[in-house]
Parts: structure tokens; C-alpha cells; sequence
């Protein structure tokens, strides 16, 4: 058996990734990767629905009842066509895994830790994510929100360049202990471009344990030549610009993202800023930020 450490989870995998999760970083949980799919659990499904199209692959989900939660024993199977189906039965630490025709390890790794893995906790209800980037600045976790191509890949780019730890490039893990919202390191794999099927390269800082998220910040591109400016997003506003950034909304639970994303924001402060589209301007932004986020103080605690 081969261990990574993948989202604040230590996994027992019968197969050698060919990405290095070998760092020591903070867990919660524990889980098991394993090819010998058990035969009630490859012919459990009823129904299933196309999830969506990413990479290029059409990815299908399966149950064996109708999609309105997820209960303990309810069997699952996430199938990337002709890559890979992965298994297993809600409320169990195993994830079973079979390749298909075009599959490969190399495919089985990318799909598991950057799509697969992040969708199980999220139905298995161990994490909440966030689609942002993410970094440590005086060691604390500072977030990159922003659209497609909005800069966020390149504004957490620039920031591992200079030496600060990252937490993910594009997913994050979060969850609340001690009354306050902690963020969970994904993998130290980074991917500044586009480009179907990869993690990118490997980092050399990477965070280590829970820490209390710090910030977040929505980037707005702006002309080239525009100033850089910070302003501070209050009241209503604030939902409209992270929940799009909230993933994997499963309508039956609607009510408890509202309920956790209200909560999140009542005591995590975000700020709008201005970016200007030109590369050779990183450096200004990059240093208005980590004294931008220097001196605000510490978050409030939940009640």
C-alpha cells in the first residue's frame, strides 16, 4: 500500500500515483483507495445523471435512488468516460477505482486528487469548498477570488514566487473549529496555466496545518495604467460575489450553505481590488496586498 496525504485526509492507495503527496501535512480523516471493486456495489445503480463536461470528458454520477442527499450506505459511482469510475457507498472511507479503455495512472491521479476527491468530502459532508486561490501571508490564509480568467491562477502564482506557502491553486477546503473558519491545504501541486488533465508543477512551500482564514479578496481587472485600489465589500453584496465561488451546490443542501456562507461572512471580512492587466505591475499589487492584509485585525469568532 502506497500513503498520500491529500486535503487534510491520509489515504491508503493500492496504486503509485506518479504526483508526489508524499508531504507531511495536518489530518481529519482517513480513507482507503482501492481497485477490487465489490460486485453488489458495481451492480447497485438504478439512475444517473450527466454532471458536467470538464476537461474535455463528459462526467456521469449514479445512485441507485434519487439525488436528495447522500445516506449511510447509499452507493455512489462518479464515471469520467472512458477514463475511470470510481465507487463507493456513503457514510465508508473506501473509494473504489476501475480504468477504462482510455485510462491511464497518470489520468486516474489528476482526476482523483483535483475533481473526485473534493467532491466526495463535499457529499460526505467533511469540508466546504471554496473555488479560489489560496496562500499564507505572515502565515495566514489569504484568498484569491475572481471569474474565469479573471487573474486568480496568476495572482497565486506570484505569490508562491515570492516565497509564501501555498494553501491551493483552486480548491479549498474549509470547515470550523473553535468557532472560527479554518482552511485546509489541498495538494502542492500548482497550475499557473491552462491546459487539460495536469496539476502543474510541484511546489516548494507548502502549508502544513489548519489555519484560521484571514481574508478574502475579489480581483477585479482594470486597465493597464489604472490604479491599484482596495475597498472593503459590506453588507448583501458580499454573497453576490463569493457564493459563485461556493462548489458543488447540491439543491438538498441549500439551506445549510446559506446558513454557513451568512456565517463565514458575518465574521470574515472581503475586500474588492483592483488589478491592473499587466504583468510587469504584479510586484505593486503584490506588496499594496500583504500590507493590506498585515494589519487588519483578527477576525471575529462565531457566537
Amino acid at each position: 500500500m502506497h500513503q498520500i496525504t491529500l486535503y487534510g485526509t491520509k489515504i491508503m492507495s493500492d496504486i503509485a500515483f506518479s504526483l508526489d503527496l508524499s508531504q507531511q501535512t495536518q489530518t481529519r480523516y482517513h480513507a482507503t483507495l482501492s481497485s477490487t471493486v465489490p460486485k453488489d456495489l458495481e451492480n447497485a445503480f438504478s439512475c444517473g445523471l450527466r454532471l458536467y463536461r470538464a476537461h474535455g470528458r463528459r462526467v456521469f454520477l449514479y445512485s441507485d435512488r434519487e439525488f436528495d442527499g447522500s445516506k449511510r450506505g447509499q452507493p455512489w459511482q462518479y464515471e469520467v468516460e472512458g477514463i475511470v469510475s470510481f465507487y463507493w457507498r456513503g457514510g465508508e472511507e473506501t473509494i473504489y477505482y476501475r480504468l477504462g479503455k482510455e485510462g491511464s495512472v497518470d489520468l486516474l491521479g489528476f482526476w482523483f486528487v483535483h475533481l473526485l476527491f473534493p467532491f466526495y468530502l463535499t457529499l460526505e459532508r467533511k469540508y466546504d469548498f471554496l473555488h479560489a486561490g489560496a496562500v499564507e501571508v505572515e502565515g495566514k490564509p489569504v484568498f484569491f477570488i475572481a471569474p474565469s480568467m479573471g487573474g486568480k491562477s496568476t495572482m497565486t502564482d506570484y505569490f508562491i514566487q515570492q516565497g509564501h506557502r501555498l494553501i491551493s491553486d483552486d480548491k479549498v477546503a474549509t470547515f470550523i473549529e473553535d468557532k472560527k473558519f479554518m482552511a485546509v491545504a489541498s495538494h502542492p501541486y500548482h497550475r499557473p496555466y491552462r491546459k487539460f488533465e495536469e496539476l502543474g508543477y510541484r511546489v516548494a512551500h507548502f502549508s502544513e496545518v489548519f489555519k484560521p482564514i484571514h481574508v478574502f479578496y475579489a480581483l477585479e481587472r482594470v486597465e493597464a495604467e489604472a490604479d491599484i485600489k482596495i475597498e472593503e465589500v459590506k453588507g448583501f453584496a458580499k454573497f453576490s460575489v463569493l457564493l459563485p465561488n461556493y462548489l458543488y451546490s447540491f439543491h438538498w443542501l441549500k439551506s445549510e450553505r446559506l446558513a454557513y456562507l451568512s456565517q463565514m461572512l458575518n465574521t470574515i471580512r472581503l475586500f474588492r481590488v483592483k488589478v491592473p492587466w499587466d504583468k510587469e505591475r504584479l510586484g505593486e499589487v503584490h506588496h499594496i496586498l500583504c500590507q493590506h492584509s498585515k494589519y487588519l485585525p483578527q477576525n471575529h469568532m462565531l457566537p
